[in-house]
């Protein structure tokens, strides 16, 4: 029987877990630092802004684990030694492995700024940043933050519902516009601002300035304006948890790197969810995918491959969703922010400015690549079947009222899609 150990107890780290268990005796232990139990990472703005309770973020009874054989270790791996199969911890005695997976998620990204290390200066990725935020937040009197993609915005909401003034710092001239094409990121834009959100387009950091104290005081834009805050965010992404992994026998590069069966260069150690890096991708992947149900999927198949199945991942056609304050929104297949020969949109935009559809085609045979919705709910598996049978444009539009998890809002405003629709065509 072996003993897997799993480093990282997101949804990548305790899918594997879980899996393993399901079809094995093998003895689990899931290793982290973060938390005691498993939580989900995507409600933590709840939390905050006072909708729930952080026991409400754990999916399992505290009484599962031990129920299910699955043991939990409190604790940071400082250094791994793999020729002798052994963990090393900030404290306490060391740990043998026969197989061991790295789940190791995300940490957020920071880009050199003089000042990013001040007190009241931090991203908002772990647990551990949230107890944070709460900490710089008391008695804020006005937040920047830097960087305008769905961690962005989730701080934004948060501080928004502490009455505390926020400045937003973004690069492209519409909210999320390297990710968004620009009629949808324009809009996502008007939205934020209509929440009293103070967005500045086109704008970067220079830097952040500090007091006496060490404490941050202001922010200088590369444009010269200096604006006086007593809290920044950086939320210019997110980056392969792997810092302790560096100057060792594991390939490394953005993320670790794993073939098709999430298998690094080294027997009997994996890497899943948001710190691996694919050596070979799928068309339109992406190497290092920091999404839920992607670490979820890798955990899925890694748990078939260490109980004798061996399974390759494969994570189908491109998936996501958010939220944008008071707009959800939810993308299928392909759509980029630029057009190009082979990529074309169709846009459509609700005259309340709270719903769109951006369609995403081929225009040499108007094969459907991609949707994106925003404030209307639309089923993934209807879209998923469109992408796998290559569907044309026309066909998506004509049917798209089956895809609407409320068809009648679509009847309704069908005229107006196709009228759009061929504007679009005709322009």
């Amino acid at each position: 029987m072996d003993h897997i150990v799993i480093i990282g107890n997101g949804i990548a780290g305790i899918t594997a877990a879980r899996h393993v268990r399901k079809f094995s005796n093998h003895r689990i232990t899931v290793i982290s630092g973060e938390s005691d139990h498993f939580f989900s990472r995507t409600a933590l703005m709840y939390v905050f802004m006072g909708h729930m309770r952080y026991e409400h973020l754990k999916p399992y009874e505290d009484w599962f684990w031990k129920k299910n054989r699955i043991e939990l270790k409190k604790a940071w791996v400082e250094k791994v030694n793999f020729d002798e199969k052994t963990l090393h911890f900030s404290s306490g005695e060391p740990m043998k492995y026969d197989k061991l997976v790295l789940a190791t998620g995300s940490s957020y990204k920071t880009f050199g700024w003089q000042g990013e290390d001040l007190k009241g200066v931090q991203g908002l990725v772990s647990l551990q940043d949230l107890d944070l935020l709460e900490q710089n937040s008391e008695n804020c009197q006005r937040a920047v933050i830097i960087g305008g993609g769905l961690i962005g915005v989730e701080m934004a909401e948060m501080l928004h519902t502490r009455k505390i003034p926020v400045t937003m710092l973004i690069r492209e001239n519409g909210f999320w516009g390297n990710v968004l094409p620009e009629q949808d990121a324009k809009m996502i834009s008007r939205h934020v601002e209509s929440h009293g959100i103070d967005l500045r387009h086109n704008t970067n950091l220079e830097k952040i300035i500090g007091d006496d104290n060490g404490r941050v005081k202001a922010v200088l834009t590369a444009e010269g304006e200096e604006i006086p805050c007593d809290l920044v965010g950086l939320c210019v992404g997110v980056k392969p948890n792997i810092n302790f992994l560096k100057n060792s026998k594991l390939e490394t590069d953005a993320g670790i790197l794993v073939d098709e069966y999430l298998q690094t260069n080294l027997p009997d150690v994996y890497a899943i969810g948001d710190c691996a890096q694919h050596r070979e991708t799928p068309a339109d992947r992406a190497p290092v995918e920091a999404v839920w149900y992607t670490g979820r999927m890798m955990g899925e198949a890694l748990g078939q491959t260490l109980t004798g199945t061996k399974m390759a991942y494969n994570p189908g056609h491109w998936f996501n969703s958010a939220k944008f304050f008071d707009i959800e929104y939810q993308t299928y297949g392909r759509v980029w922010a630029q057009e190009n020969e082979n990529h074309r949109h169709f846009h459509w935009q609700h005259r309340d400015g709270t719903k769109g559809i951006t369609i995403a085609f081929d225009p040499k045979n108007n094969r459907f690549q991609g949707i994106n919705t925003f404030g209307i709910r639309m089923r993934h598996e209807i879209f998923d079947r469109w992408l796998t049978e290559e569907r044309s444009l026309q066909h998506v539009l004509a049917n798209l009222r089956l895809a609407n998890f409320d068809p009648e809002f679509y009847d309704r405003y069908e005229k107006e899609i196709f009228g759009s629709f061929r504007e679009s065509m005709v322009g």
